[in-house]
């Protein structure tokens, strides 16, 4: 999903009855990486750790503040997804799978600066009613009620980015149309464990 020290993960996680989150360290390669590397952090913004944590922090905290039912913030830079996201595109209904991220797309948000206030506005406003996004020029978000949960719906996202490049690179894909997509949604909610999947 990612490479060297790009991409960033986190996880709620209160300290007694103080809300917060623990997420990976800046600039750190995941070989590198312990489970002590990790830092913690209150709402405020306020961390403890041994390292600080990921200059992409805003958004992670941001996510939790807004997504009580998130549990987990997975963000990378997945080939395909990123391919998409630098031509600042959604990912659209070409395959019904779509419906994963909980819509009838898989939105782009507009660019922003990383690090920055505006680019969690951005990811927050993308990610109204939906489980995932692409961040135009970076990347992608994915959220769950867990990491497990979160780390599947990112790679699932990246496997649609990849087969949707594919099919414009060999034709022209069909859209499903929003009646369609309206199905698929439903029948997700009672889809095995789907439901849960998609957090």
């Amino acid at each position: 999903m990612t490479q060297g020290t790009s991409g960033n993960i986190s996880a709620r996680c209160a300290q007694g009855d103080e809300a917060g989150l623990l997420i990976s360290p800046s600039g750190v390669d995941y070989d590198e990486m312990h489970p002590e590397s990790l830092a913690w952090m209150r709402m405020d913004g306020e961390w403890s750790g041994p390292l600080k944590p990921s200059s992409e922090w805003r958004f992670h905290r941001d996510i939790y503040a807004c997504r009580p039912e998130a549990g987990a913030v997975v963000h990378a830079h997945p080939t395909h997804a990123t391919a998409l996201a630098v031509q600042r595109e959604a990912i659209p209904a070409f395959h019904y799978m779509v419906a994963v991220a909980g819509g009838y797309d898989i939105r782009c948000a507009p660019y922003a600066t990383y690090g920055t206030e505006e680019l969690s506005r951005n990811a927050l406003a993308a990610l109204v009613d939906r489980r995932a996004c692409l961040l135009a020029n970076h990347g992608l978000i994915a959220i769950g009620t867990d990491l497990r949960r979160a780390f599947a719906l990112a790679v699932e996202v990246e496997a649609l980015a990849h087969q949707y490049l594919l099919a414009r690179a060999t034709g022209t894909p069909t859209i499903l149309d929003i009646a369609e997509m309206n199905r698929v949604l439903e029948k997700f909610k009672s889809y095995g464990a789907n439901a849960q999947t998609a957090g």
